[in-house]
């Protein structure tokens, strides 16, 4: 080996053990960091810490915000309330470990989102139901849509079915005999001519002017500052209505004591009252009571 090549050899382990040393502290640095005080913790046994919760903004985190600011100190509960505008998000990030736990979505919207994503959330508590309307700013009344008129409807699976029976229900379409709320557009029978337009369910309200009527979902509506007593064409019947959004957790959490105490609170008596004063139009109604695994 002549010296080149012996100082090439040199530098080369100096240059190594360098980087290694460097890793070193990286590492250290990394496993002595402290985690958030919003990162959920149902995974590492920290029964104490905050209950992160995963919801739509509204009325879900309005009335989590309720319980966060009035009812929740009196049971030792710390909840940390964070939004989201989307319905797929809160789920993956429940299954995860992100959160906690998630309030925004009623049995069938989680029974094929489990089943399409492979997730593992179960309902914990019924809480509320929001009455599916039908929505416009052209169109005085559904009778008014003719060959040839839009309709824009959610377009997943749960509240799409939901969507064409309520058209169905109110005569502007004809769905296949013995097809419910499960239904999709292969089981309209008879659409009359008017063109139905699905779209991500937190796109109806902001594109209404789009077409010439929108099935908006309730939190959707009071967002787009909707009154479903008053603006809505149709409204969705709310008695013997299976769809009530729940609180939901991952499967084997559902014993985390913060999450039976928040369970508790989201159908007490305050909570009842927080709903039918902020929500008089009809928007949101409570439907209290365990939710059906």
């Amino acid at each position: 080996m002549n010296k080149k090549e012996a100082l090439f050899v040199r530098n080369t382990i100096k240059i190594t053990a360098a980087v290694a040393a460097a890793s070193a502290v990286a590492l250290g640095a990394s496993a002595c960091s402290a985690p958030s005080d919003t990162t959920a913790s149902s995974d590492k046994g920290d029964k104490n810490a905050p209950l992160v919760v995963a919801a739509s903004p509204a009325p879900h985190a309005a009335i989590l915000d309720f319980v966060k600011n009035k009812l929740a100190d009196k049971e030792g509960l710390k909840l940390v309330v964070k939004p989201f505008n989307d319905y797929k998000i809160p789920n993956k990030v429940t299954d995860d470990g992100q959160v906690d736990a998630n309030f925004f979505q009623h049995k069938p919207f989680l029974d094929t989102f489990n089943k399409e994503n492979g997730t593992h959330i179960v309902p914990v508590q019924n809480v509320l139901i929001e009455p599916l309307g039908v929505y416009s700013k052209k169109i005085d009344k559904l009778s008014d849509l003719k060959a040839g008129s839009t309709v824009s409807v959610p377009n997943d699976p749960s509240n799409e079915g939901r969507a064409l029976k309520l058209l169905a229900d109110n005569g502007v379409i004809t769905l296949k005999p013995g097809v419910g709320s499960d239904a999709k557009l292969t089981d309209v029978k008879d659409d009359k001519g008017v063109k139905i337009t699905e779209l991500e369910a937190a796109q109806t309200a902001p594109r209404i002017d789009d077409v010439d009527a929108a099935i908006v979902n309730g939190n959707f509506a009071i967002g787009a500052h909707l009154k479903p007593s008053k603006d809505a064409l149709a409204l969705e019947k709310s008695k013997d209505n299976p769809y009530a959004n729940f609180l939901a957790v991952k499967k084997g959490n559902e014993n985390d004591p913060r999450i039976k105490k928040l369970a508790k609170l989201l159908n007490s008596p305050e909570v009842k009252k927080f709903i039918e004063d902020k929500y008089k139009d009809g928007s949101v109604i409570p439907a209290f009571g365990p939710a059906k695994s």
